[in-house]
């Protein structure tokens, strides 16, 4: 079959690799879509250690099951499946408790670290446990499906979040994970949901998704806020960006007793404003990838609650994967979503 491999720190080749075999509990699915994700391409680089050449990567994806291997009993060939991200090993103590994004056991696709490797979906197929899986309803596309993983990472964090009614909430980073954040605060009912975006065209997409106001970092933006929220304080904050200058205005900006959701961590360690979050008792929720949480989002996406359409800035074949890499990591358009189809 072909693949995508990341043969060395950015550099990626087509290259023909065996068809891998599904074993006891597996299925092959023949992927038909396949996003690139952000992690994908800060991982292009070696920046952040998880993606260790040779390796195959991608995890938002989508396809047709193949083959099954011995005792699959809930998909046969020719279903339309996607799949979660996470494989969780469904015996810890963790996993018993249905906190599998904290399986002790865990092995992410497409992921290469010092303690696995775990070849991912940039391929004509892949092999995945069948406990992962799930079935794709009538009415959403292979695309669509594969960017059930990014909304399954914000469903996660606004359930972290435990938003209440009537509540002004604030989004740092207007990408993937913030768009959708502000479509689901919007369903869940927040009254006033403000993004602090700086690139033009992520502050347009975050106006679409619904956010009330969308601010620059580089604007005196603050003296807005007020005006904006008619007066009613920020008292939950998502950063989806995870560096030191959003980690602090995370931390400035939620009023006292607050939440900051940290969901981004492009920065493996931040300087934390400690004093302000003891003496203004806030509260700092960490929110890791997903928790068994597709099922909600197909249904979201079935029954049109949430869209992704306008989140998808490309679909293109597997063999322009090198191409559209350079671009989303030089950024040399605007871009969110590219989809590659094998």
């Amino acid at each position: 079959m072909k693949a995508l491999v990341l043969t060395a720190y950015k550099q990626l080749e087509i290259q023909d690799v065996p068809v891998p075999e599904p074993g006891a509990g597996e299925i092959l699915v023949r992927v038909k879509a396949c996003g690139i994700c952000g992690s994908d391409v800060h991982g292009f680089d070696g920046s952040t250690g998880r993606r260790r050449p040779p390796i195959i990567m991608g995890h938002e994806a989508s396809g047709v099951v193949a083959k099954i291997g011995d005792g699959v009993t809930q998909f046969r060939p020719g279903d339309r499946v996607t799949f979660d991200s996470t494989i969780y090993c469904g015996r810890c103590e963790f996993c018993r408790q249905g906190r599998i994004n904290l399986c002790d056991n865990r092995r992410v696709l497409g992921v290469s670290c010092a303690e696995y490797r775990q070849d991912g979906a940039f391929a004509e197929y892949v092999v995945v446990p069948e406990h992962i899986a799930y079935r794709l309803p009538d009415n959403v596309s292979f695309e669509q499906a594969a960017l059930i993983e990014p909304l399954s990472v914000a469903l996660h964090a606004v359930d972290r979040g435990d938003l209440r009614l009537g509540e002004t909430a604030l989004i740092i980073g207007g990408g993937m994970i913030g768009s959708l954040i502000v479509q689901l605060l919007k369903v869940a009912g927040a009254s006033y949901i403000v993004v602090l975006e700086p690139d033009r065209f992520r502050q347009e997409l975050a106006r679409r998704a619904g956010a009330t106001a969308v601010f620059s970092p580089n604007e005196s933006w603050q003296e807005e806020l007020s005006k904006v929220t008619e007066g009613k304080r920020v008292t939950l904050v998502f950063d989806a960006v995870g560096i030191d200058e959003t980690v602090r205005t995370a931390v400035e900006t939620v009023e006292k007793g607050g939440r900051v959701v940290l969901v981004g961590n492009l920065a493996p360690q931040t300087t934390l404003p400690l004093q302000a979050v003891v003496t203004r008792e806030l509260t700092l929720l960490g929110s890791c990838a997903s928790q068994g949480d597709y099922p909600r989002c197909l249904d979201l996406l079935a029954r049109e609650i949430v869209t992704v359409d306008s989140l998808i800035s490309a679909v293109a074949p597997l063999e322009e994967g090198p191409y559209w890499f350079d671009q989303l990591y030089h950024r040399r358009q605007p871009l969110l979503k590219v989809i590659l189809q094998p």
